[in-house]
């Protein structure tokens, strides 16, 4: 629920209040409503909401106050006509290309996607008759020549996971739409506080909230940002009947990490910096990839998109997979594990977990080495977290599993 005064809070305000739909007990923190259903003054009642004549809720899976309230809030933040919540991050991603592809339309996608991204696009959606190019994401040539033939929509990560390749968004979308195809972007190593692709002229935004959103490891859940006619007419028909809905539980949990999301993202993203740049003096370490460093092949790109540059870093341990364990498991502060934008600092080996079900021949063309890991920075002190990096290289240094790149 909003009104005209909400539209100009800034974003710390929206994260907070937007969205807030009080019952009559006039509740501090929001209300959580766990039904599944709804019942009805009259059987005409009834009737009159399940042909759209009468407003009220019907049944969770098609909508429910706790969700509307996170969907209020996200779409907000992000500047969107309209918001669907789904029950994880996935189902996002899948709702939101399923929903408008069908047998015999074109796909065109960067290369550089998460591992479930992946399959979806080279395996699940084949299956269906939906031809799929992968193209260079950073390459606008390789977007134009793919372009030309047509597509009914286009999917892409920025920053990707986990090589954080940079896209031009303007670019690519005034591409796209030339082609007549929608675009679909994954915002999740961003969050909408960092990058809101629907500002820059994208269709269609999707969210992980399992990730930064919730951001203290507590449950899963997802979301799809559009217009409000793709809301209506594409996306509605697919989700009320397929049932990817986020629970009111869930959507709850993620109202509450909305909170202090802005807080916890720009607190990592200084953390963030701070280990690109010690990782990138270290002797045991041949390559770093932070966009905020100028190192970074698309520095300057970032800057001109990005409100600042996330709070994941990826890099390589010289001498592949035995190094790269080593260092992970001489950690003593920073936890494995494959989540990310978690209050808590985690190291992922993509190698093999996330991305070890893509072809080891996609991987090497994305970078994704063997001695190739992804930290995401947590809330700890960032001088604990540069120590605790430090030790585990250097007793990995002294034992002789890893060496001097």
């Amino acid at each position: 629920m909003t009104s005209d005064h909400t539209q100009n809070w800034r974003p710390a305000t929206q994260l907070v209040r937007g969205g807030l739909n009080r019952s009559s007990h006039g509740e501090t923190c929001e209300a959580l409503y766990l039904t599944s259903g709804f019942v009805y003054e009259s059987a005409g009642s009834a009737e009159a909401r399940f042909k759209g004549e009468e407003d009220g809720f019907v049944y969770s899976r098609y909508g429910n106050p706790t969700v509307e309230m996170f969907q209020d809030r996200l779409k907000a933040l992000e500047g969107a006509e309209a918001c669907f919540a789904t029950s994880s991050g996935m189902a996002a991603v899948h709702a939101a290309l399923a929903s408008q592809l069908k047998a015999g339309d074109r796909l065109v996608a960067s290369r550089a996607l998460f591992g479930s991204c992946h399959q979806i696009v080279t395996n699940i959606l084949p299956r269906f008759g939906i031809e799929t190019v992968l193209v260079d994401g950073t390459d606008l040539d390789q977007w134009r020549d793919a372009l030309k033939h047509g597509a009914a929509c286009i999917f892409l990560e920025t920053p990707s996971n986990p090589t954080l390749e940079i896209i031009d968004l303007p670019a690519v979308i005034k591409l796209a739409h030339e082609a007549g195809a929608r675009v679909v972007v994954d915002n999740v190593f961003s969050t909408p506080l960092l990058q809101q692709p629907i500002q820059l002229g994208a269709d269609v935004s999707v969210y992980s909230g399992t990730k930064h959103i919730d951001g203290q490891g507590r449950c899963l859940g997802g979301a799809i940002l559009c217009s409000r006619d793709f809301h209506d007419d594409v996306l509605l028909p697919y989700v009320r009947h397929t049932g990817p809905a986020l629970s009111p539980y869930n959507a709850w949990t993620l109202l509450k990490g909305l909170e202090t999301l802005d807080l916890r993202v720009g607190r990592q993203c200084q953390s963030a910096l701070r280990i690109a740049q010690f990782l990138e003096s270290h002797p045991a370490i041949t390559r770093v990839l932070y966009p905020g460093l100028e190192s970074h092949p698309q520095h300057a790109l970032a800057k001109t998109q990005m409100r600042d540059f996330g709070t994941v870093v990826s890099f390589e341990v010289a001498g592949g997979k035995l190094p790269a364990f080593a260092l992970l498991d001489n950690l003593r502060i920073v936890d494995i594990s494959n989540n990310l934008g978690d209050s808590k600092s985690l190291i992922t080996h993509p190698a093999t977990t996330t991305h070890r079900a893509m072809p080891e021949e996609d991987r090497e063309k994305l970078g994704i080495t063997e001695g190739f890991a992804r930290i995401s920075a947590g809330l700890e002190d960032v001088e604990d977290l540069l120590e605790d990096l430090n030790q585990a290289l250097d007793t990995a240094l002294q034992t002789g599993t890893v060496k001097a790149a």
